[in-house]
């Protein structure tokens, strides 16, 4: 039987779209794609109060960012930069092109295809997520993208230095000092100093969301994201304060953002709530992690494992953290999950950050129909076809011409008939069907 120690007091998923932001990023985007760069430098002034000739950075200021990272920064971000890349490399290398000759003379395949124009924003308003350009830039620039963009807002109303050098070290084409809608509009519709990407990447606020759940369509994205979200599984094999010193590590990110606990253990459920109180006391950012798990936070009771993972695949959350006897039952039988991170040695914030895998994941119940964004997300799998002889030719145009008069399309049924005839050398009359040899 399944029982709640705590309930969460709301849901995102049950607020959808906020109507409200919907209209202001409607009209904010039309102020980008009627004004162009004019608008943008308006809307970052009246947003970020952040005011330039041109928001693209130069090569000097650039340079300069990198230089200003201390010689220990430098290591940990090419370590991390290494960690990420080596994981995307790893996930190219196993996509395949393929070719394939199903019939004598036909010949089907398909190539992996780099998108062309790729532009990738980092957040950094409240927090400067230097992460998400490793997570973004590192990965188109291993997909083999031609060109890689990048935005990201000013920090405290200067350029955000750390954020930049991590831009330039995963490899950005050019780097822009944009924020929050304008940022986003400038990419996807292109102003007279910008040109327009084929596909946005990279997490934001429910501004930049909303942006990019509009645009879609006229470019491509990577995923409908929202506010972060955790859920822990985990057995009394592990302690209220390893699960509460995660819980909150995620809930940290806003006040809404959903910290769950799945257990079959009612003793870890009571001292992880015992923790959960006493660290709140002592977590600089408790103001927010504190109203996310009031309000977001939930603790379910299981008396199975088989419960623990009914329960796991139905919130379908963003992080898994399972921290079990056998976490491995859980890797081999869970379906919805944006990424597992297994066992107590390994945590959300190490694939935030370091680990090399990518944070960038579904939220909001969407991993029940796609993982989080990959080196693959930066390729097109594209099909071709060819026939090698005349006799593959006419045989296939002979059923492709029935094919489309079952459907009534004559048209379609003359591209194949004209092929019967030409290399088939049959008689086939005209938007007739080619009868069998």
């Amino acid at each position: 039987m399944i029982r709640h120690i705590k309930t969460a007091k709301a849901s995102i998923e049950q607020g959808g779209t906020d109507s409200a932001v919907t209209r202001a990023v409607e009209g904010l985007l039309a102020q980008i794609r009627d004004g162009g760069d004019k608008a943008v430098r308006a809307l970052s002034v009246q947003f970020d109060k952040f005011d330039r000739e041109s928001y693209r950075l130069t090569k000097q200021e650039i340079e300069a960012c990198i230089n200003a990272l201390t010689a220990r920064e430098r290591e940990d971000l090419d370590f991390a930069q290494d960690q990420i890349r080596r994981f995307a490399e790893a996930q190219k290398a196993a996509l395949k092109d393929i070719e394939i000759e199903t019939l004598p003379g036909v010949v089907l395949g398909h190539k992996n295809v780099p998108i062309q124009n790729v532009g990738c924003y980092v957040p950094g308003g409240k927090y400067p997520l230097l992460a998400s350009a490793h997570m973004t830039v590192l990965t188109a620039r291993v997909a083999g993208c031609e060109r890689v963009i990048t935005c990201a807002p000013p920090f405290q109303g200067k350029i955000a230095d750390k954020i930049v050098a991590a831009q330039a070290l995963a490899g950005a084409d050019e780097i822009y000092c944009l924020g929050g809608v304008q940022a986003i509009a400038a990419m996807a519709y292109g102003t007279e100093t910008i040109a327009p990407v084929d596909m946005l990447a990279g997490p934001g606020n429910a501004y930049v969301a909303e942006a990019k759940r509009l645009l879609f369509g006229r470019v491509g994205i990577d995923l409908f994201a929202g506010p972060t979200e955790t859920l822990i599984i985990a057995d009394d094999s592990v302690d209220g304060e390893l699960v509460a010193t995660d819980l909150l590590g995620q809930a940290e990110h806003g006040i809404n953002s959903p910290a769950v606990l799945i257990t079959n253990s009612e003793k870890l459920a009571r001292d992880t709530l015992s923790e959960i109180e006493r660290l709140l006391d002592i977590l600089p950012t408790a103001a927010v992690a504190g109203k996310a798990w009031e309000d977001f936070g939930e603790i379910i009771l299981c008396d199975t494992i088989e419960e623990m993972l009914t329960e796991g695949d139905r919130v379908a959350s963003e992080h898994v953290q399972v921290m079990t006897r056998d976490p491995d039952y859980f890797l081999d039988n869970m379906k919805n999950y944006g990424a597992l991170f297994l066992g107590a040695r390994t945590n959300v914030a190490f694939g935030d950050k370091v680990i090399g895998t990518n944070h960038t994941l579904p939220t909001n119940k969407a991993a029940r129909y796609t993982g989080g964004l990959w080196v693959g997300k930066f390729l097109k799998t594209c099909t071709y076809q060819k026939i090698l002889t005349d006799e593959a030719s006419a045989m296939i145009g002979a059923y492709g011409s029935r094919l489309c008069l079952m459907e009534g399309f004559a048209g379609h049924a003359e591209q194949a008939n004209i092929r019967v005839r030409r290399y088939g050398g049959r008689n086939v009359g005209y938007a007739m069907p080619a009868d069998p040899v």
